[in-house]
Order: structure tokens, then sequence, then C-alpha cells
């Protein structure tokens, strides 16, 4: 029997052992195998916008410092003194010429550099004053900063690979660039970290879990029509990363209708879009999208806005999420209030989606007490299916077999399925500015 999955290709059956979710060995190893050893999102450069702004971070259980430095470069620091460890920023954010520990009073710049040793003549001329400590690794993609443990890591581009096409739809919805708005999400859920990684890709729950804001939608608008709302589909992006994309769409068909006036905008701004780009990368931009970046990164672009979200195991049994906002500089008045309040009253710890995922997800915790009796989850749905949909469950399966190759080192074969379409995946992004 195998210890982590069952990927059975002629029963057809794919099941997940639910010791994943509550043996301590278990998250040991990830932290080992998964997270030391992958780029990992720390923020997004628009969040430090002046020299020497800072954020102080967790990122696989590290205290990290998420700075610009006084020249404007992105740096990123372990928060730790190297005297003997206290913390230098205590605080969530801030902006500094210096970095100062308050246990002894060591100080340095927000370029990693020691720039004051009370006392320093007592330490001799010959002593070392060491600066900040780095990570291996730190690079950007559209803006998006990740960091790995790992010096040997692939470089950034490589591991995203397909999921940068994800992020260049996302990254392309404004002429000025996209921000990070102020203001962060930040909850708790009793339950392993990888059950929110399943339910951001997981399409099948949606009419059941979230039955109450499609009651709010059909109150709002009036019945809605099952195909103006298009097909969906999840996609393997290798490396681990999948996706949900959705078919473009018309408007915007969830969350409170825009005003004319909104309306008005956003088609403008598509125009210009489709007018740089071309229609076939704009009909794309028009859809929905959920992208995992693996492990435990999430792009959502859907109900007038765009989350990133990152989710760090703390126990077996539970998890800290930070979210955020991305939204285009140069967007209007109107479209923006929209974008807010979708933030809010969706997305949000107490909105209409979170909620009921909160809930489900814990409830699927306490069950696992029950390992015994019950050991393993099934993830077989759509295995039959020549061409699969978002409530099928490819895209699941895509990431818990890479989740599986970096615990056990066994690459399992992926599933043979008919190409999702060019409306998804033949448009590429046009050659028309520089990338970075």
């Amino acid at each position: 029997m195998p210890e982590y999955l069952i990927d059975d290709r002629e029963a057809p059956r794919f099941a997940v052992n639910r010791k994943n979710m509550v043996d301590p060995e278990v998250l040991a190893k990830e932290r080992e195998q998964i997270f030391d050893r992958c780029w990992l999102y720390i923020g997004h450069e628009t969040e430090l916008r002046k020299p020497n702004d800072f954020k102080a971070r967790s990122v696989a259980g590290r205290p990290l410092i998420f700075a610009r430095d006084a020249k404007g470069l992105i740096r990123v620091w372990v928060n730790s003194c190297p005297h003997r460890g206290a913390m230098l920023c205590r605080q969530p954010e801030g902006n500094a010429r210096f970095l100062t520990c308050f246990y002894h009073g060591w100080s340095f710049s927000t370029a990693g550099e020691v720039v004051s040793i009370p006392g320093d003549d007592a330490y001799g001329p010959d002593f070392e004053r060491p600066g900040l400590a780095a990570p291996p690794r730190v690079d950007s993609y559209r803006g998006f900063v990740f960091v790995s443990f790992d010096p040997e890591i692939v470089d950034l581009p490589t591991y995203l690979a397909g999921a940068r096409e994800y992020i260049d739809l996302v990254a392309d919805q404004s002429e000025t660039g996209m921000e990070v708005l102020d203001g962060t999400h930040e909850y708790s859920v009793k339950a392993n970290w990888k059950l929110l990684v399943e339910n951001s890709i997981d399409g099948y729950h949606a009419v059941s879990t979230h039955q109450r804001y499609f009651e709010m939608v059909m109150a709002a608008r009036g019945e809605i029509d099952p195909g103006a709302l298009g097909r969906s589909v999840g996609i393997d992006l290798g490396n681990g990363h999948v996706v949900i994309a959705g078919e473009p769409t018309t408007g915007g068909l969830f969350g409170r209708p825009l005003s004319e006036a909104g309306e008005t905008e956003r088609a403008e701004r598509f125009r210009k879009f489709a007018e740089k780009y071309g229609d076939a990368w704009v009909d794309r931009m028009r859809g929905a999208r959920n992208l995992v970046v693996f492990p435990n990164l999430v792009i959502i672009d859907l109900v007038m806005g765009v989350v990133v979200r990152k989710i760090d195991p703390i126990t077996p049994g539970y998890m800290e999420v930070t979210a955020w906002h991305l939204a285009p500089t140069d967007e209007g008045e109107e479209l923006h209030r929209q974008r807010l309040d979708n933030f809010l009253t969706f997305w949000g710890p107490g909105g209409l989606a979170s909620p009921d995922d909160v809930e489900a997800l814990e409830t699927v915790q306490k069950s696992c007490a029950a390992l015994k009796e019950l050991g393993w989850s099934d993830v077989s749905r759509g295995m039959t299916k020549p061409a699969v949909d978002a409530d099928d469950e490819l895209q699941l399966r895509t990431w818990w077999r890479h989740w599986n190759k970096l615990m056990t080192g066994e690459a399992l074969p992926p599933e043979p399925h008919d190409p999702p379409g060019d409306v998804y995946t033949g448009q590429k992004r046009p050659n028309t500015a520089a990338v970075g």
C-alpha cells in the first residue's frame, strides 16, 4: 500500500491518505522536502512604496524582513540580530533608515550593513562586524517577489513554468501597473494547510458550499443562465502549479451589478487592452482564473477582484492565511469601489465565501480523528473523462502528484486528457513590452 497517495489508473482511483493532514512527521518532512526547496512568495513590490519601507513576514516558519533599501532596491533579510538573535522588526511594518535591535542596540541599514554597535571598542580591531543574513535566493516576476532557501534551485522563471502566463493575464490588466492595496486580511483555520490549497482550486464545492452567495446573486440579478457563465477547466501548468481557467464572459456576472458608469469604464479598459495586446489575449484576460503556484501561493481573479493569498502551515491541524488585494493603479473610482466592496464582502474573513470554506475545512480536519476507521479521501472525479471541467479534480491530483514527488522521489505520470482548447491555452501574450 502506498504511504501517501493511491494513483490507480486501471480502476481508476486516486486517494489521499488522511494521515497527511494530521501526522507531525509529515509536516516535518514537508518543511524539509518542500518548503526548504521551493520558491516561496513573500510579497509584492508595490507594498514597499518608499525607500526604507519594510514589512515583517513569516515564510516557511522563518521570520523575514521584506524591505526596500535607501537606494530603492528590494531586499529580504532574516529578522534576527546576528549578535544574540533577537528580532529586529517587532512591528508588522514601518519605515526606518536603520533597523535597531532593542536587546543590545546593534543597528543595521535596510541594505543589511551593520552601522552601529554600542561599545564597539570592546570587541577589538579584528572583530568581524556581521551584517544581516539573507535567504540564498531572492527574485521577482511581474512584481511578485519570491525567496528560496535552496541555493541550488532553478531560476524563478523556469520554476514558474506555465504559471507565468496566468500571472501575465493578471499583471496586464493595467497600463500603469498593478498594486497591492492598503489593508490585509489575516485569519487562521483549524485545518491542515493543504486543505485550503485544495479548496482554492476545487470547482466541485462551489454550488453546495456557497449556496447563500448564489442566492444573493439571484436575488440581485434574477435567474442566471448557467451557459452565460462559460466553461471552466483545470490545467496542469508544470512543476505542481495548476489553474482553473474560465472562458471569457461579457460582464461582471458575479457580485453586485456594476453601475452604468462602471460597465462603461470596464468595456473601455478592455477596448484599450485589445489595441495593445490583440483580441485573443484580452479574451483570455476577461475570463476568470484560480491559480496555485506550488506549494502555497494562490492568485484568484474572480468576482471583480484579484486576491493574492499566502497559506502558512503552523501545526498539522492549524494554518495561518494572509490575503491582499491587487488592483490596477489606473482604475476609475466606480470600478475601484466595486473591487474594494467585493474584497471585503466576498473574500474577507467575515464575507460571503471565506467563512463557508473555513467551516468546511475545519470539519474535514475534525473527521481525520477517525483515521483508523476511514483513512483515505477520494480525489478521483473526472479520471475517466476525455475532457475535464473545473468541477472535476484533475488540478487537485496534479498538485498532489508533485507534492508526492518531492516527498518520496516518485514521479507519477500525468493523466491523458483532451487538451483544454485555445480559449484557455492557445492565445499567448504578444511581445509588446518587456516583462520583468
